[in-house]
């Protein structure tokens, strides 16, 4: 065979296996947009509908513990949001034959604003209904702005492996000075306000700056601080310069010096702290859009690395 011959051969072959490759991709990118489609109108569908298999549904009879959920990072932009829990604990407090409400808390904590919301409508709930005792159970984790909430608790509980305190505040930066004059980059920075640049991450620290930061976060920590003392009382033992320190503790250690109260999970606090085993969930359900659209990305995700084919990930 010729190497011409040898040549247009091979050059065929490439191109069928191209014609091959395109209408695999094809097919996926068709797969892909159906899924897509089928999810809108899933979503259009229940959005129709859910108000009105809402108005079937009964409120909850009979003894029970009223569950509010905190679970991941506390901010606005999150499912743990203020207005969110805020909902959420009116309507446990305010339930009809709810023996307690319970904070079943799994979040390394977030905003000091949001978190001081939280706090703040907890004790307004609780004079409002002094009757109703109110518990929180650590899971993975109780910290920070988790623990700042959790305070306002009549107790605490933890598992031995639960991390929980991290009562500190921390503000996180990066400083590029440096390596923007190595690459010989000029900064312009043009304000209104000597001070509305101040900690600029392309700037040289300025240390006047620096202790207005620290007296903000410092101002912070002493009103998280007096949040716990507050709710904990006299049953915090620990140094306070330790207590206070941002450090996070285990559960066990925990109960030592007073950040926690007992050893508990969910079911074991509405069974025998409580006094009703029957547990239910008045947390606010998230609107079913934002839950779509949620699945729409995991699939598009899923969609795309398939299409890209094999990968190594961690």
């Amino acid at each position: 065979m010729s190497d011409d011959e040898s040549w247009a051969r091979e050059t065929l072959r490439e191109v069928a296996l191209e014609s091959v490759r395109e209408r695999r991709r094809t097919r996926r990118w068709g797969i892909f947009l159906r899924i897509v489609f089928l999810l809108i109108i899933g979503t259009a569908v229940f959005s129709t509908l859910g108000p009105l298999l809402a108005l079937g549904e009964s409120q909850p009879t009979g003894p029970h513990t009223a569950v509010v959920q905190v679970n991941g990072p506390i901010l606005a932009s999150r499912p743990a949001n203020a207005e969110r829990l805020i909902e959420g604990l009116e309507r446990a407090f305010e339930a009809e034959n709810a023996e307690g409400v319970l904070l079943q808390i799994n979040s390394p904590g977030g905003s000091p604003v949001a978190s001081s919301r939280v706090y703040q409508a907890i004790e307004r709930l609780r004079s409002a209904h002094p009757e109703t005792p109110v518990h929180a159970v650590a899971g993975d984790i109780m910290a920070s702005g988790a623990y700042y909430i959790a305070a306002a608790a009549d107790e605490i509980h933890v598992n031995g492996a639960s991390l929980i305190g991290s009562i500190g505040v921390i503000n996180r930066g990066f400083g590029f000075s440096e390596a923007i004059n190595r690459l010989g980059i000029e900064r312009r920075v043009y304000t209104a306000g000597d001070e509305k640049a101040g900690l600029d991450p392309f700037m040289p620290p300025d240390s006047d700056q620096i202790e207005e930061m620290q007296g903000m976060l410092d101002a912070i920590h002493e009103q998280f601080i007096e949040a716990v003392e507050a709710g904990r009382g006299d049953r915090l033992t620990g140094d306070p310069s330790s207590l206070y320190s941002g450090r996070i503790w285990t559960g066990g250690e925990g109960i030592e010096i007073g950040l926690a109260d007992a050893y508990g999970s969910p079911e074991s606090v509405a069974r025998s702290v409580i006094g009703a085993p029957r547990r239910v969930d008045y947390t606010p359900r998230r609107r079913l859009l934002d839950r779509a659209l949620e699945q729409v990305g995991s699939a598009m995700a899923t969609t795309l690395n398939r299409m890209q084919g094999p990968t190594l990930r961690p």
